[in-house]
C-alpha cells in the first residue's frame, strides 16, 4: 500500500498541481464507474469499533475528508468508497464562480504543503444541490444505516459585497441544507477578498442566524451547524467566537482553515515568495491547529463539537487530536501525496489505537 509515494514521485510531481488533482480525482471516479470501488469499499471500510456519535449523527468512523477536494460534489459517492467517515463538500457559493486565475495551486513538497488561491471555484448551489441528491440516494444504497456522513461548507460569492454577506449565505442554505448531514459556514478563507472581516463576532452573528433559521426552516429539521474559523485569529478573538458558538448553541467550530502565514518552512523563501499569495495548507500547520484545538476545548462545553483540521498527516496526528478533545478530525493536503488507501491505513491505525487504550472515545 506504500507505493503510491514513488507513483506520485514518476507520475504527478511533475505535473502542474490543479491537473494533477483533476486527474487524480479522475482516477477516483473512474473506479466508481467501472465497478472496482466495490472492491475498494469492502476493503476500506472503518472497523464498526469506530463509530461515534456526534452532533446527533453517526459517523462511521472520526476521521472524514475536508472541503475543498470535492468542490462541486460530483466525486462524494466515490471518495465515500475510500473509508472516510464522512466527507465535507465546497466551499459552494450561491452564484457558480470561476475562481482565481491560474495557476493557483502550489506544492511545497518537502514541507508536505500547498498553497492554493482558488477562490471558492465552483458551479453554484443550485447546479451542486442534485448531484448531492442523488448521492445520497447511490450511499444509502451502499451503506445503509452505516454510509458516510456528507457536509457542506458554504462561502460567500465573489461578486457579493460585505454587507450583503447574511443574504447570500441565507441562499446557499436554503439551496443545500435539506440535502445536507451538516452544514458549515465558511467565513476563514483568504482567497475571496475581505471575507475574513466576517470573523468578528459582529458580522458572524446574523450570519450564523440566518443560516440556521433557513437551514431549519427549508430542511424541517434541525441542520447541525458549524463555523469554520482561520488559524491566524489571535487568541482573545479565537475566545469571542467560542463565546458566540456557545450564545447561539452551535452544533461545532472547525478549527482551522489555511494559513496566510509562512514561518517555518523548508522550502526556499525565493520558491515561496515566486509562489504569491494564497492560504497555505499541510504539515506546517499542525502546531497552530492543535494550539487553537486545546483552546477551543478548554473554553466550550461537550456539547459543542470541534473538528480539528490542518497538519493531520497520519492515524497519530489523528489519535492526538482526538485525545486533545477533538471530536471529528479532517484532512485534505495529506491525501494529495499519500494516495487512495490513505483513510484506509489512517482507520487501521486507529483501531490498532482502541485495542491498545490509546484512543479516546466520546
Amino acid at each position: 500500500m506504500r507505493f503510491y509515494p514513488r507513483f506520485f514521485k514518476v507520475f504527478f510531481s511533475g505535473m502542474e498541481p490543479e491537473k494533477a488533482h483533476h486527474v487524480g480525482f479522475s482516477m477516483v471516479r473512474l473506479a466508481e464507474k467501472t465497478g472496482a470501488s466495490a472492491v475498494l469499499r469492502r476493503m476500506t471500510a472503518p472497523d464498526q469499533s469506530l463509530e461515534r456519535t456526534v452532533m446527533g449523527l453517526t459517523f462511521p468512523s472520526p476521521f472524514g475528508l475536508a472541503a475543498g477536494f470535492d468542490k462541486e460534489g460530483h466525486g462524494t459517492t466515490a471518495l465515500c468508497d475510500l473509508g472516510f467517515g464522512h466527507i465535507e463538500v465546497g466551499t459552494v457559493t450561491a452564484i457558480a464562480q470561476p475562481g482565481n486565475p491560474q495557476p493557483r495551486l502550489f506544492r511545497l513538497v518537502e514541507d508536505k504543503a500547498l498553497i492554493n488561491r482558488m477562490g471558492f471555484n465552483n458551479p453554484g448551489a443550485a447546479a451542486v444541490a442534485p448531484r448531492i441528491r442523488e448521492s445520497l440516494s447511490h450511499l444509502s444504497r451502499r451503506f445503509g444505516r452505516t454510509r458516510p456522513i456528507l457536509g457542506i461548507n458554504i462561502g460567500k460569492s465573489k461578486v457579493v459585497e460585505l454587507e450583503d454577506a447574511v443574504s447570500d449565505y441565507r441562499t446557499s442554505a436554503a439551496t443545500l441544507a435539506p440535502l445536507a448531514d451538516y452544514m458549515v459556514v465558511n467565513v476563514s478563507s483568504p482567497n475571496t477578498p475581505g471575507l475574513r472581516l466576517l470573523q468578528s463576532v459582529e458580522s458572524l452573528r446574523p450570519i450564523l442566524e440566518a443560516v440556521r433559521d433557513e437551514s431549519e426552516s427549508k430542511a424541517q429539521r434541525r441542520v447541525p451547524l458549524l463555523v469554520k474559523i482561520a488559524p491566524d485569529l489571535a487568541d482573545e478573538d479565537i475566545a469571542e467566537v467560542a463565546a458566540l458558538a456557545i450564545e447561539l448553541k452551535l452544533d461545532g467550530i472547525i478549527a482551522t482553515n489555511t494559513t496566510i502565514s509562512r514561518e517555518g518552512l523548508s522550502t526556499s523563501s525565493d520558491a515561496v515568495e515566486s509562489m504569491g499569495a494564497g492560504g497555505l495548507s499541510g504539515a506546517p500547520l499542525k502546531e497552530r491547529s492543535m494550539q487553537v484545538l486545546q483552546q477551543l476545548r478548554a473554553l466550550l462545553p461537550e456539547s459543542i463539537a470541534i473538528i480539528s483540521v490542518g497538519g493531520v498527516s497520519d492515524a497519530e496526528d489523528v489519535i492526538d487530536r482526538l485525545n486533545a478533545g477533538a471530536d471529528l478530525v479532517q484532512a485534505y493536503t495529506a491525501f494529495l501525496y499519500e494516495g487512495p488507501f490513505w483513510a484506509w491505513r489512517i482507520n487501521a491505525g486507529l483501531k490498532k489505537a482502541q485495542r491498545a487504550g490509546r484512543l479516546a472515545r466520546s
